[in-house]
């Protein structure tokens, strides 16, 4: 969540804990008796202005490659990620 309300803030979409949130889930498989974690999926919830949607929607498509923990796996867990976007509260 870190990486990617950085890159929001950057683009003046504030991330406030009322207005944005993760709700992450994996999957585990065993192999050999041995248990691994094979996928992550991440989907967040933000609520921001309108007009700041396509920013959000940008952001989320290009915070990955910043993530220390993303770079940490990618290659070995299957990473996979949503961003569902509502109206800013009045």
């Amino acid at each position: 969540m870190g990486t990617l309300a950085v890159v929001l803030a950057s683009k003046k979409i504030r991330t406030f804990e009322h207005l944005y949130k993760a709700e992450v889930t994996g999957d585990i498989e065993e192999f050999d008796s041995i248990f691994k974690i094979v996928r992550i999926k991440v989907h967040y919830t933000l609520k921001a202005p309108a007009e700041k949607w396509e920013d959000a929607k940008e952001a989320l498509d290009n915070y990955l490659h910043l993530c220390p923990a993303a770079q940490s796996v990618i290659g070995c867990i299957d990473i996979s990620h949503e961003l569902t976007l509502e109206p800013m509260p009045e």
